[in-house]
């Protein structure tokens, strides 16, 4: 299965599925609770954005979730987690079955996160980046109470901007550095994502968050990368400069949200390097997965507090993990 461009730079196929789940259901979706399955795998950064936000929103009642294991190979995403390898309330093996039974000819990446019509066994949407917003938005009449506004009006278009430049710059940055198939065109995004992060350090230096001071869709965004850094980019995909626990700032802010209920408690370091050291094959053929980072490091204090901020706004804290990470695959 190739990933690097033998041309150089590695561009990311962005054709997603783009109907929407709204209140409206003006593309034949509306929100009902009960009617979908969120399928995520705790390995992809895409997906473990909408494990978060669906968490400190608090609808685990009302969007299930179904959790893929953390290897794949040309077909798709497999249920290989579960009894028998199949989800237990889709029925299917293989995320590709949804997206062929309501698309036969699909033909594009079949992606993690998706979000399945139970009732039809059809794939409604991927576009990863509006799964969360709609989350925020679109279900806002099924949050808990006192769940964040992760998406508020009067920051949106700053919050927008942030986004677009963290998602080319450090989301997909490392991608770019990983896949490349050339060196200028490693050395390339190497150098545009070290000088995106010197920025993200500069500006987080003085403030808690990225927008404002609570937690944003925005912090999710950068965090999922953050959270991978030192287990997988640094070494795997070569963004070798500095590893996250060398740089001060981001390594405090990545601590003060890894510590904060909701972030940390959905992050599996055992599946997210399972899933890159043995399904990226061009780049580590052995299939070897490292041993370390040692992770205890997580939990030391952060200090980012004296920043001031309120990391839920008027908000609350959400509960317990209905679905916590296996024991033994995370930091806490």
């Amino acid at each position: 299965m190739a990933y690097a461009n033998p041309a150089g730079e590695f561009v990311r196929d962005q054709r997603y599925i783009t109907t929407r789940i709204t209140e409206d259901g003006r593309d034949g979706y509306p929100v009902e609770p009960g009617r979908y399955r969120l399928v995520v795998s705790r390995a992809c950064p895409w997906a473990n954005r909408a494990i978060i936000v669906r968490r400190l929103l608090g609808l685990e009642d009302v969007l299930s979730m179904g959790i893929a294991g953390p290897t794949h190979d040309k077909r798709s995403w497999t249920f290989d987690l579960d009894p028998g390898g199949r989800d237990p309330v889709l029925g299917i093996e293989r995320l590709q079955e949804a997206f062929f039974k309501r698309f036969p000819d699909y033909d594009k990446g079949i992606t993690v996160p998706a979000i399945v019509d139970i009732r039809t066994g059809q794939v409604v949407t991927n576009d990863f980046a509006q799964i969360t917003i709609d989350l925020s938005l679109e279900w806002a009449k099924h949050h808990r109470p006192g769940a964040p506004a992760l998406y508020p009006v009067a920051l949106r278009d700053e919050i927008d901007k942030v986004n677009r430049f963290v998602f080319a710059d450090v989301n997909n940055g490392v991608y770019r550095a990983g896949f490349a198939g050339s060196q200028e065109a490693y050395e390339q995004a190497y150098q545009r994502l070290f000088d995106r992060l010197d920025k993200l350090s500069a500006h987080l230096a003085e403030h808690r968050y990225l927008v404002g001071d609570t937690i944003t869709e925005a912090d999710v965004r950068l965090f999922t990368t953050l959270a991978r850094f030192d287990a997988v980019y640094h070494g795997h995909f070569k963004c070798n400069r500095t590893k996250l626990s060398e740089m001060p700032v981001l390594w405090a802010y990545a601590r003060d949200l890894f510590q904060t209920p909701g972030f940390g408690d959905t992050i599996d370091f055992v599946d997210i390097k399972r899933h890159y050291y043995v399904v990226h094959r061009e780049i580590n053929p052995t299939g070897i997965v490292p041993a370390g980072p040692d992770l205890r490091n997580w939990l030391e204090p952060h200090g980012r507090e004296a920043l001031g901020g309120r990391p839920f706004g008027d908000g609350t804290p959400p509960g317990p993990p209905r679905e916590p990470v296996p024991a033994g695959h995370g930091a806490i």
